[in-house]
């Protein structure tokens, strides 16, 4: 393997590539957010894992899309040796762009100054499409959470349709779906291994595109590949999978369905889940996608080392403005993945999954540690003000949870704690706690904060640990998400029954020692707060529900702050029920569709 030296930060143009004296490059990222050189960002994780793995990593941030502008700024790049990758950003880019009114966005905060219109609608179709014309025959491969929602047909909020795997819309080679460090690696050696009969053809001739589909072929075995074939390619490939792949509902079936979306999103969950069955789908134009079960999780050294590696944690130094989405989470630390919530509506656990990595305590305090030294000299920054912003990851009291059942790849179940946590679920909430105490002591810090919020049907059971939490590191609001409290919406969000929503403020309230009488909603002692996100809008949830959680509110003095008319995000479960107006057993619900359904729900809550 090659040995590179880690730069300063991963090049973003070819002065830059030329100043490392690298004399060419392997692979070029073009990503729809900006380069943010922290682990947080996925280029900056992904460029710094495939250069500390001998590969010359390039990242081409919110590149321009329209007009000779946009093929020149691909074009003044090498030629890269191997494939470009493409990930659309942090969040779907519609999603970016437009409301759940289908309203324009005028800000996003992965965007220098936090202006809007620094990515295209559909990103990675755009990305791949300027892509295919500055450098015909070249690999590309998909990546990120548009990519991995939008892998197979689903619905699309924003054109109120029904669309194809994005892989067959964007013609790229491959899509990677959830976290794919080491399948990047693999596809990377696959590529490597395949370009020397190619490297004086790189047009789009005959021998590179006999290159391109032996490659789909080959990478079509990675963990977490999406590849697309013909009848005679299929053929080619069954005989090499360890049992018959699972068929969904092709495109065209589903189109005249709806009901059969929610069929196939369902099963799509649970094979993902289970991680052990190949899946295919028929596309619209009778090919066949073919769907490798997800990459296992990354063992806990495995985590250290990609979080070990040395990110400047800074901007790029090309950026004359702040990049929002950097400063809210520039002291952040991320101690896991996944999540075993598989809440209806979340899009996470379809695409880190639902069992959790973790790092060590050991790679988490050093990561502090390194913080609190500051930047690399000469780099400017906002001044430190000794404070960890926020210590997690989907839930900050998931980590080092685990599933201890010894036939965890069959469970049936879509969730790890709903109806109720399963029994093979093991949180370690007190190690939780005590992590953060040796955070806290560290010289330098003078907070630790939990900023990402709790899973309360977790904290609940271990009261100890719920009070350092709430009482320590907080930070006088703690972010909680109840979503509701009718228990027929909480059913079809899969989350707790409000009872155990109010039992958790109950202990809230009494592990704060209340030394003084204080308001309803705020929590004694510190005058500690919680603060509440909440849905409207929700399939199954009708203006009833809203005014029975409106009056809770009012019961209870708290006036909501984090409320969000439900987006239909492609690829969950809540969506699949939103197009098809049935919960997941197939009976008919009431789903809130038009804009002026939807605000009646949404406005009701924001009355005072």
């Amino acid at each position: 393997m090659r040995r590179i030296t880690q730069p300063s930060f991963l090049p973003v143009s070819p002065d830059e590539i030329r100043s490392l004296g690298w004399g060419g490059l392997d692979v070029l990222l073009v990503s729809g957010d900006a380069y943010v050189d922290h682990p947080a960002f996925a280029m900056a994780l992904l460029g710094r894992w495939l250069v500390e793995h001998g590969l010359r990593t390039a990242v081409l941030p919110q590149p321009p899309w329209t007009g000779e502008e946009a093929l020149e700024s691909l074009r003044a790049f090498p030629r890269p040796r191997l494939f470009a990758g493409i990930g659309a950003g942090a969040v779907d880019s519609m999603l970016a762009h437009y409301t759940a009114f289908r309203r324009k966005r005028h800000d996003d905060a992965y965007t220098p100054g936090g202006k809007s219109g620094a990515r295209p609608n559909r990103a990675s179709l755009i990305y791949a499409g300027l892509l295919r014309r500055a450098f015909p025959g070249l690999p590309i491969i998909l990546g990120g959470l548009e990519a991995s929602l939008r892998r197979v047909s689903h619905y699309d909020f924003w054109s109120d349709s029904l669309r194809q795997s994005i892989l067959s819309d964007s013609k790229a080679d491959l899509l990677l779906c959830g976290m794919a460090e080491y399948s990047l690696l693999r596809a990377a050696g696959i590529a490597g291994s395949s370009t020397q009969e190619t490297a004086n053809c790189p047009e789009d001739t005959p021998r590179a595109a006999t290159r391109r589909k032996a490659l789909s072929l080959a990478w079509a075995m990675l963990p977490g590949a999406v590849t697309l074939h013909s009848a005679e390619d299929m053929e080619k490939l069954l005989p090499c999978l360890p049992s018959a792949p699972i068929a969904l509902h092709g495109h065209n079936e589903v189109r005249k369905n709806p009901a059969l979306l929610l069929e196939n999103t369902l099963e799509l969950e649970k094979l993902t889940h289970q991680g052990q069955s190949f899946i295919t789908q028929k596309t619209a134009d009778y090919r066949t996608l073919l769907l490798a079960p997800p990459p296992p999780p990354l063992a806990a050294e495995e985590m250290d080392k990609l979080y070990a590696l040395p990110y400047s944690r800074l901007p790029h130094p090309i950026y004359k403005d702040p990049v929002p989405a950097w400063e809210m989470i520039r002291t952040s630390i991320t101690t896991h993945r996944g999540c075993g919530g598989g809440c209806s509506f979340c899009s996470l656990a379809l695409h880190q999954g639902r069992r959790i990595s973790s790092r060590s305590k050991a790679s988490i305090l050093a990561e502090a540690g390194r913080i609190a030294m500051g930047p690399v000299q000469g780099q400017k920054t906002p001044p430190w003000a000794g404070s960890i912003s926020d210590v997690g990851g989907p839930s900050s009291n998931m980590w080092r949870a685990r599933c201890s059942s010894p036939v965890s790849s069959r469970c049936r179940r879509n969730s790890c704690l709903h109806p109720a946590p399963c029994r093979h679920f093991i949180h370690k909430q007190k190690e939780a706690a005590a992590l953060l105490d040796e955070l806290a002591a560290l010289p330098g810090l003078r907070h630790v904060r939990v900023s990402s919020g709790l899973r309360f049907d977790l904290a609940v059971s271990e009261t100890e640990a719920m009070r350092a939490f709430a009482k320590d590191y907080a930070g006088g609001q703690l972010k909680i998400a109840p979503e509701h409290i009718n228990d027929q919406v909480l059913e079809l969000m899969r989350k707790p029954p409000r009872s155990v929503f109010e039992q958790f403020l109950r202990a809230f309230a009494a592990q704060n020692h209340a030394a003084t009488p204080c308001k309803p909603g705020q929590l004694p002692g510190k005058k500690q707060y919680v603060i509440l996100y909440l849905i409207s809008a929700f399939p199954g949830c009708t203006l009833e529900h809203m005014r029975e959680l409106a009056d809770w509110l009012r019961g209870h003095g708290i006036s909501p702050k984090q409320t969000q008319c439900f987006i239909p995000t492609p690829g969950t479960v809540a969506t699949a029920m939103y197009h098809a107006g049935t919960d997941s057993a197939g009976r008919p619900i009431y789903v809130a569709k038009s804009d002026k359904e939807r605000l009646r729900q949404h406005h009701i809550l924001l009355k005072p």
